[in-house]
């Protein structure tokens, strides 16, 4: 009880000492905690970590009750599981740390998912010729699984599978994915706008929340999704449903025009951002929430 008092008035006089000598450089440090709460709240919201986090919270109420209530024993067991608390919660929030880590590794002040070494390709080249093989795929009911890579590097992905470097082709990703050829199983990935390896394995998501009548492709999309920045094209075998997986979500129920509007916008190359540009996404991933 006396480390949480203490803590509080800790913080209570950090609030007063910022308030009671308002600067520019107050207002800066405010609103960088701001910011740095709400990028944690949007990382954890929708995942495991959530629960855990309501959790957290619960058993501090508790903590902080039984100290009001002069409840020795429940106060000093609950006491002992906060200070232990930070290894149990590196543990239990490792993907989520470990996502945090790397979206703050990735740069965002341009380029483009098809900007490589030989070049630039065509965003809306390559959009046209996934939409085109995606839709035939779609048509006959072929299962394909698609994952394009973005700023986090799927170099371990690859390896797993086979080689190809190759240009990107609907017809070339319709033969892959022919039911009985040794391609066929696993994830074709594209790297700097070109095919680059064939029949990977991806990390399936852990997520209970996920529908019973998703198979192991759209697990697999999911995974790959929640862990990197990559974005993942999915055909359903049982029913021919086109999705995308982006960021842990997926969309369903996609045509070809949705497809190669939401390809073409996530790939095309990015101008530098600007104040205006940036208050414009903020406010459009606010209302997402």
């Amino acid at each position: 009880m006396a480390q949480i008092t203490y803590w509080w008035r800790q913080f209570l006089a950090l609030i007063v000492s910022l308030f009671s000598s308002m600067d520019w450089r107050n207002m800066l440090d405010i609103v960088i905690v701001t910011l740095i709460i709400y990028q944690i709240v949007k990382l954890v919201r929708q995942t495991r970590a959530n629960s855990v986090l309501k959790g957290l919270a619960f058993i501090l109420a508790l903590t902080w009750l039984s100290g009001v209530m002069e409840l020795t024993t429940v106060n000093w067991l609950l006491l002992q599981i906060i200070n232990t608390g930070v290894i149990v919660l590196v543990v239990l929030f490792q993907p989520e740390l470990r996502r945090g880590l790397e979206q703050i590794g990735r740069s965002r002040l341009g380029g483009s998912a098809f900007t490589g070494a030989g070049g630039t390709v065509s965003a809306d080249h390559v959009a046209q010729e996934l939409v085109q093989a995606a839709t035939n795929l779609a048509r006959r009911k072929v299962g394909a699984l698609i994952v394009i890579e973005r700023q986090t590097g799927l170099r371990d992905v690859i390896q797993n599978g086979i080689a190809l470097d190759a240009e990107v082709s609907a017809a070339l990703i319709e033969n892959i994915f022919e039911p009985n050829t040794p391609l066929h199983d696993g994830a074709l990935v594209l790297r700097e706008g070109r095919i680059a390896a064939a029949a990977c394995f991806l990390p399936l998501s852990e997520d209970s929340n996920i529908s019973r009548e998703l198979g192991t492709r759209h697990r697999a999309a999911l995974g790959i999704s929640e862990t990197t920045d990559a974005v993942a094209l999915i055909c359903s075998e049982e029913t021919g449903i086109l999705s995308v997986a982006r960021e842990g979500r997926l969309s369903r129920y996609l045509d070809a025009k949705s497809m190669h509007k939401m390809l073409v916008e996530l790939f095309a190359p990015e101008a530098p951002p600007t104040a205006n540009r940036l208050w414009r996404i903020f406010r459009r991933e606010g209302r997402h929430e």
